[in-house]
């Protein structure tokens, strides 16, 4: 998979293996927001750490990371 950025949507990062969990570590309240889970398409992840105040640089950067070690491997 590329890499991702903030135009990311959630619904593409909760489709890398192993993402979800980088998530969880720093918070992200959307994944078990009934609300978020009917728009979950559309939320992009710069979009939710502006509004919840989250280290977006931080958090792109270590799915990114996740992301280039896991085509390492292969």
């Amino acid at each position: 998979m590329k890499h991702i950025n903030k135009n990311t949507t959630l619904e593409e990062i909760l489709k890398i293996d192993g993402a979800e969990e980088i998530l969880m570590k720093h918070n992200l309240p959307c994944l078990s927001c009934p609300f978020a889970a009917l728009e979950i398409g559309k939320l992009k992840l710069g979009q939710v750490c502006k509004f919840y105040g989250l280290d977006e640089k931080k958090i792109i950067e270590e799915i990114n990371s996740f992301l280039d070690k896991v085509k390492e491997k292969k």
